[in-house]
Order: C-alpha cells, then structure tokens, then sequence
C-alpha cells in the first residue's frame, strides 16, 4: 500500500453521525440494511446500505452513533441511492462491526 500524506488525508471526510432510521433492504443482492444517519446542521441526514446483518438488527440502531465518510460520490444501491460510507471492521468470521465512538459527543463532528 502507498504511503499517503496528510493533506491526502485530510480530503477524505469522516463524521459522526446518529441513526434516526434503520430499515430492512430485503431487494439488496447481499443482505443489507438501509440507514438514515443524522451529521447535525451543517450536513443533515444522509443515507447509506449497509452489509451488518449479521451483528445488527435495524430495530437496535436507531440512536447509535456511527463514523461515516462523507465526501463519497452518491453511488446506487439496487433502488436505493447511498449518499455516505458508514465504517466498520470485520470480525473473525469477515462480518461487518460498526465503528463509532465509546461515548456521546456532538454529531457532525469531524474525526482527527
């Protein structure tokens, strides 16, 4: 992997956000979930699909603060168009953990 600089770094966008909806996306080709993620004022709601249906069940999101890049390009999910990329490692088995901080702090904040 290439060395990156930091102002390479600082391109890519990376806010907290609070998910305000969580939906089943059932037309997805991988089992997904759709989400609404809250970044406050300044950037709104934005929506993203999301492959973690294996650790999570749209019921328990609702609230969860989660990291996102912002600054993607809208890119089409199937029927749904998502507008950000929510971040998560895998776990032992390749299945997606959500990323987000351990405790509440103010939506839309950028990641240093």
């Amino acid at each position: 992997m290439d060395n990156l600089s930091f102002d390479e770094f600082l391109k890519v966008d990376i806010r907290v956000g609070t998910i305000v909806d969580a939906q089943p996306y059932p037309e997805a080709r991988k089992p997904a979930i759709k989400l609404w993620v809250d970044f406050g004022k300044e950037l709104g709601v934005k929506k993203s699909s999301a492959q973690i249906t294996r650790h999570y069940d749209p019921v328990q999101l609702f609230g969860k603060q989660v990291m996102a890049v912002v600054n993607f390009p809208p890119r089409q999910i199937g029927k749904f168009m998502s507008e950000i990329l929510v971040l998560g490692l895998p776990d032992k088995d390749g299945e997606i953990v959500l990323i987000g901080p351990d405790q509440e702090v103010p939506q839309g904040g950028r990641m240093h």
